[in-house]
């Protein structure tokens, strides 16, 4: 049984971009990290540098190094690439802890993949932000057989505070996504806010430190809305990835025959964004949008001669 084996101790990463270079130090944080690979290899030799651990040459030589391996990567794409990367020398029972934000299918593949080489998958998507992946306070959603999530624990509680099991394989990402329509709702209505409150004349210093105690506060409004206000949309969550989860959103919901209005206004909205060279930054680069219907209307002719 997979229950009377130990938990994994030598853990490889891949992907070492916004939220993978803090979930590996954090790895190294609890003694568990041994090798790291990364596309940009720079990125992999300054880990190692601060870290002592190994930099493979390729995922292949990575697995051969490791009881588990964690990545988070881009897209369903790059999962499944990295998985038949490590085919050839996953160990018999080995874990691969998969915390990208990819399709629920995608996750199934994978798994279906390495199960037939003798090795174990978790998708296991996070929530939290780039603060989350340096602080180890991520909410980490997990999909996969029972008995390797608890053997997984330990790692994925050395990266994240609030670690659940939703279920078989594909559960951690339909709970992710969940996730990804709930954040297109606030950063909606804090980008139409914000917006208004800016026409409004407050100071929207004074009004985050005051609205974050209060009843319609988030954690998106009072990390995030502070971008606003410095005119400043350092990628903390991308537009462009943003993007890319609520398409897989939307066709998750389009298998149960359902179209949902916010997911398409946003899509629609993030076209927009990327079309005007916002793709990169921060999703709060929103406010763009709906600060722009405020000057629409005060520039309009009609307006001034009605007031």
């Amino acid at each position: 049984m997979t229950t009377s084996l130990p938990a994994p101790r030598r853990i490889g990463f891949i992907g070492l971009g916004a939220m993978g270079l803090g979930m590996s130090r954090n790895l190294h944080k609890h003694r568990l990290l041994a090798a790291v690979w990364n596309r940009t290899a720079a990125k992999a030799e300054a880990i190692a540098r601060e870290t002592g651990c190994v930099v493979a040459k390729t995922p292949a030589d990575l697995a051969t190094l490791c009881d588990a391996i964690a990545m988070c990567v881009s897209a369903d794409d790059d999962v499944l690439a990295m998985v038949d990367a490590l085919l050839p020398n996953v160990r018999r029972d080995a874990i691969v802890i998969d915390c990208s934000t990819v399709g629920a299918n995608t996750a199934r593949t994978a798994a279906l993949r390495l199960r037939e080489r003798g090795a174990h998958f978790i998708d296991a998507p996070v929530s939290g932000g780039v603060e989350g992946a340096r602080d180890g306070t991520l909410a980490v959603m997990c999909g996969g057989d029972d008995d390797v999530f608890q053997r997984a624990r330990p790692v994925l509680e050395a990266m994240g505070r609030t670690v659940t099991h939703f279920g078989p394989t594909g559960s951690g990402q339909a709970a992710k996504a969940t996730n990804q329509i709930m954040c297109a709702g606030v950063i909606q209505a804090v980008a139409e806010a914000m917006a208004f409150a800016k026409a409004e004349d407050l100071p929207l210093d004074k009004l985050i430190e005051t609205l974050g105690k209060g009843a319609g506060s988030s954690w998106y409004f009072v990390n995030r809305a502070p971008n606003i206000v410095r005119d400043s949309y350092p990628p903390g969550f991308r537009v462009r990835l943003h993007e890319k989860d609520l398409k897989i959103c939307r066709a998750m919901a389009q298998r149960h025959g359902v179209q949902l209005p916010l997911i398409e206004m946003t899509l629609v909205h993030y076209r927009r964004l990327i079309e005007q060279g916002h793709g990169d930054e921060d999703i709060s680069t929103l406010f763009h949008l709906k600060d722009a219907l405020f000057a629409a209307a005060a520039a309009d002719p009609k307006r001034a001669d009605e007031t």
